[in-house]
């Protein structure tokens, strides 16, 4: 029987790692997109290999791991390149992702993805839950986290989807523009919620 599969989403910023992170505490499994993504561009793999093919050897590190924060710079800036990007990675991420999926050993699983409604991993959910929080709040948040500047944040912003398009196709939205508890709290009245529909499906 396929697992019951929660995808959960946000824009930069939003706190979705902190809702999946109290998921986890639930006892919930998390199939991280972005984790996925790092198993695929580990050292040795092909898709590195194709990369730094294409990007040149400074992309990589001298430990031979990717350096992401180049990576971005570039593709950020350039369509065309993003485009070749998605191509090369997104396949190789959702295999992995499926991999993990099958392997999960709780009630239901969350699928915890940036791009998941814009790429078809959207396919693999029953549930989409989508984090919420102001676009100037994930500005601030955005900023203080990564040490990014405002025009980069911006730019990733341009690039996802937007915060309407996003709220317009979720079945569950997580106000996280209040406390990190009150997040905590919204989380936990959603997993009751979850485990009875999990258990319905």
């Amino acid at each position: 029987m396929s697992p019951f599969v929660v995808g959960v989403t946000g824009g930069i910023g939003s706190g979705k790692t902190a809702a999946t992170d109290h998921f986890a505490k639930l006892g919930i499994c998390i199939v991280d997109a972005d984790l996925a993504a790092r198993v695929i561009m580990q050292p040795g793999a092909q898709a590195l290999t194709a990369v730094a093919a294409r990007f040149g050897e400074d992309i990589l590190q001298p430990d031979g791991e990717l350096d992401r924060a180049e990576l971005r710079r570039i593709v950020f800036a350039d369509p065309e390149q993003r485009r070749w990007l998605e191509q090369l990675t997104h396949p190789l991420i959702a295999a992995e992702i499926m991999a993990q999926i099958e392997a999960a050993q709780s009630s239901y699983v969350i699928l915890a993805s940036p791009l998941l409604l814009e790429t078809s991993q959207l396919q693999l959910c029953n549930k989409i839950v989508v984090v919420d929080v102001p676009e100037e709040v994930q500005l601030q948040r955005a900023m203080a986290r990564d040490g990014n500047d405002e025009v980069q944040i911006r730019r990733i912003m341009a690039a996802q989807m937007s915060r309407q398009e996003r709220l317009a196709q979720a079945d569950e939205v997580l106000d996280n523009s209040g406390s990190l508890a009150q997040l905590q709290a919204a989380v936990e009245q959603l997993h009751q919620r979850l485990l009875e529909q999990a258990s319905d499906s």
